[in-house]
């Protein structure tokens, strides 16, 4: 795959080695990780949250469970949910649009907290994202992402000090 912003680049070339020919293609999975000739991120985000998806819905009864601790579901989001949707963050380029995507799936997971009774009338309601924020006391998807990448080629550099090639 020919990876470029030009929208025409590799297009009718084939690689060859040896007697072998390589068709050009426009995205591919790898490791997990949907790669595309463009380096757009939209589909592996869109892939991730399915994959997300269907993480939560098989947890979902333990963390709408009143008889849990909100710590315990934090947990469980942290380690669980967090991590599915965060595979292959190292290589995203967010733009606007996918992090407030990302955003807008975070908060639609920490309503495991539940309603909230309100005040003045004491009827039932969804609780507000500032509320949502306060109570999870972490930072938001982004920049948990922003700077998780930030030490990536940190990695990288003490990984390639070892490996010969």
């Amino acid at each position: 795959m020919v990876m470029s912003r030009d929208r025409n680049a590799g297009r009718g070339h084939s690689v060859k080695i040896d007697n072998s020919s390589f068709e050009v293609v426009g995205e591919f999975k790898y490791l997990g990780t949907t790669l595309t000739n463009q380096n757009s991120i939209q589909e592996e985000i869109k892939s991730r949250l399915k994959s997300v998806n269907a993480c939560y819905h098989s947890v979902q009864n333990l963390l709408s469970s009143i008889l849990l601790s909100k710590n315990l579901k934090i947990k469980i989001y942290r380690n669980i949910i967090l991590q599915v949707v965060l595979h292959g963050y190292e290589t995203w380029s967010l733009t606007l649009r996918e992090g407030r995507r990302l955003r807008v799936f975070e908060n639609r997971m920490l309503r495991i907290f539940g309603p909230k009774r309100g005040e003045v009338r004491g009827e039932w309601r969804k609780l507000y994202n500032g509320e949502l924020k306060n109570l999870y006391c972490s930072p938001n998807i982004v920049r948990v992402i922003k700077s998780r990448r930030t030490r990536w080629p940190g990695h990288v550099a003490r990984i390639g000090e070892g490996i010969v090639v």
